[in-house]
């Protein structure tokens, strides 16, 4: 955070006493603000500040802060007394060096403070992505700017300050968000109903291509929210809100739905309805009609086919399937598996619910790839039910993209792009079709395409805590460690508790030689999964060797690491081979990689972008893997690849 004192000089120079005792006035007023936000004063430059802090979020409240005391103070002040700031925050890595801090982002602070008006705060697109979210007060845009010395573009915005009239951000009113259905059933067992209806709202309206649709994770954050419609609109960043509520009893529903511009926060549309559960989905598709047709959206005669066809005839089938769709949701081990039975009674309620079939393919993935349990047989069974689920329904994006995941596992790039394609075609908003074919991309050596998708999965699930910590992973597979270590701590602040989130962060710090912060954020990992998932402590000794550069206690480590290969927290094969070229172990490094490739570890792509495998980039073992998994070859050494 860099901050100034407006017209400092020019007072200086007409009463140098009057001005330096305004600037004690000042400081003592920015001391004051600073410990309750965490702020580290770095040093003042005559009439300015520059404050270091742990997190965006600190920084740009303190900003805030800062200039309400300083607008309080004003009151009732002449103008010769008042105290006048501008503050520029800006977030990224910083040099320290002697108590002071340089480097790029420093400089980028101190260029956009300039750009605030007197009394306000302007704030990096790099910032804004991290808070806009989480705070109380809102932003507008100023554009990119060109700042002297900085040679990328960089956008601006400016924080609403009290006692101004928001300008509103222009926002396509086709983007839109369904926000959780207010559950009205007498029976409060009956909410994963009205949770459910939420989901295929906006499934319905994500299949039609007009639209954008925001994702179920991101929405389902303002469950029971009290925001106001404009406050949640600026954080989705969508023109467009849908709402309602739902009452069941026993076989009748009553459901109710209005749309709202999220700008001016005015109805567009509203509507009730008094059906039988049988009917549920000729009111979702309806809903899904109106909408489009209240926001000019033209629905083609396809889409309209497709709207109208019911998934089941069964409402006791479609009833388990939104149980079974709560529980997946849930991610658990135990969830998954009651998902998986939830799903596999309405496969046999009614044999032709395509999407009961897609749920249990999901539930089967989720238990092999996330918790390792029945590897082989889940896969199989995935792989069946998918296949049951697109011969019943050509057209399901959920289940193609699910297809797209299996043929990737197989390392049946080809396929797998193509099956991707498909589900992103049927359904664009469907996030999750997105982050899969960004990692397969990343697999391929494709970088730059892969920061294309996991951007879009982003828009559209900005909330998403995985795919937040998808996106970082793909900046640090591609060098740009700065930037995956940003997106990572974007990820903690959705979810602190996650602890692989903080292993990858772990791992980001090891990458940038940073031996403190990557053993804290591990042994952040280790308590939060306590003794349940004992590889965490060889896994420890190991990044302390890595730092070390000890080889010989990396080779002590191997064995003992073999032992737990595969388990949640342990080590994949392809982090076996990567430890024994750390070690100076070739042969034994190539031989993991081997078993990678016979047992279709499914990131085995990245062996290109890890920087262990840097000295064996010529060996004729290391081009035949890259040869025999199709990918592109490897990018230059030492840089990131591609551009975000």
């Amino acid at each position: 955070m860099f901050t100034d004192m407006v017209g400092f000089t020019a007072m200086a120079q007409k009463d140098e006493a009057r001005a330096l005792a305004l600037l004690e006035e000042q400081r003592k007023l920015v001391r004051r603000v600073l410990p309750n936000f965490g702020g580290s004063e770095v040093k003042t430059i005559g009439d300015a500040f520059l404050v270091e802090f742990e997190s965006a979020l600190d920084a740009t409240k303190c900003a805030y802060e800062i200039q309400r005391a300083a607008k309080e103070h004003n009151e009732g002040v002449k103008a010769d007394g008042m105290i006048r700031l501008r503050i520029g925050v800006h977030l990224g890595d910083v040099v320290s060096a002697n108590g002071d801090i340089s480097g790029d982002a420093v400089n980028v602070a101190s260029r956009i403070e300039p750009l605030a008006e007197e009394g306000g705060v302007s704030v990096s697109r790099q910032v804004y992505d991290q808070v806009h979210n989480k705070v109380e007060f809102g932003f507008s845009s100023l554009g990119p700017k060109i700042l002297k010395n900085v040679s990328d573009v960089v956008e601006v915005f400016k924080i609403e300050m009290p006692g101004e009239r928001p300008v509103p951000m222009a926002v396509d009113h086709k983007r839109i968000a369904v926000l959780p259905f207010v559950n009205m059933s007498p029976d409060p067992n009956d909410s994963f109903f009205a949770d459910g209806i939420t989901e295929e709202i906006i499934s319905t309206v994500s299949s039609m291509k007009g639209f954008s649709v925001i994702s179920r994770t991101s929405v389902m954050g303002y469950k029971g929210t009290t925001k106001k419609m404009t406050e949640i609109g600026r954080e989705l960043q969508v023109g467009s809100l849908l709402e309602g509520s739902l009452r069941k009893a026993g076989n009748r529903i009553r459901l109710t739905a209005q749309l709202i511009d999220a700008n001016s926060d005015r109805h567009v549309w509203s509507q009730s309805y008094d059906r039988d559960l049988d009917d549920v989905f000729a009111v979702q598709t309806d809903i899904a009609m109106r909408v489009a047709n209240a926001l000019s959206v033209s629905i083609l005669s396809e889409e309209k086919e497709r709207l109208e066809k019911k998934p089941t005839e069964s409402s006791a089938a479609h009833t388990q399937y939104l149980k079974g769709k709560y529980y997946l949701n849930r991610r658990g081990l135990e969830d998954l598996e009651k998902a998986a039975e939830c799903f596999r009674i309405a496969v046999e309620e009614d044999p032709g619910f395509a999407l009961g079939y897609a749920g249990l393919a999901d539930s089967n993935e989720l238990m092999a790839e996330n918790w390792q349990v029945n590897v082989e047989e889940n896969y199989r069974k995935s792989l069946v039910n998918v296949k049951k689920a697109l011969e019943i329904d050509p057209d399901l994006a959920e289940a193609h993209s699910t297809m797209g995941l299996i043929y990737s596992r197989d390392y049946d790039y080809k396929n797998a792009e193509r099956e991707f394609q498909r589900a992103i075609a049927l359904n664009p908003s469907y996030a999750t079709a997105h982050q899969w074919y960004s990692s397969l991309l990343m697999y391929q050596g494709k970088p730059q395409e892969a920061v294309r998708e996991i951007e879009l999965a982003v828009s559209l699930d900005p909330f998403s805590m995985i795919i937040n910590l998808n996106n970082g992973l793909v900046h640090l597979n591609r060098r740009d460690y700065d930037r995956g270590l940003v997106l990572l701590k974007a990820a903690i602040e959705l979810n602190p508790g996650d602890p692989f989130i903080h292993m990858a962060a772990s791992w980001a710090y090891s990458r940038k030689r940073m031996k403190e912060e990557s053993l804290r954020e591990y042994d952040l990992s280790y308590k939060m999964l306590g003794k349940e998932f004992p590889a965490t402590k060889v896994m420890r000794s190991v990044i302390e060797a890595a730092f070390e550069e000890d080889k010989s206690k990396l080779m002590a480590l191997l064995p003992e690491l073999q032992r737990v290969v595969g388990t949640p927290t342990g080590p994949s094969m392809l982090d076996m081979a990567s430890f024994n070229m750390l070690a100076g172990n070739l042969d034994e490094g190539f031989a993991w990689l081997d078993r990678a490739f016979a047992t279709k570890e499914p990131n085995l792509g990245l062996v290109m972008f890890f920087e262990e495998f840097d000295a064996v980039r010529q060996d004729p073992r290391y081009l035949a893997l890259i040869e025999r998994l199709h990918v592109h070859p490897p990018p230059p050494l030492g840089t990131a690849t591609g551009t975000s």
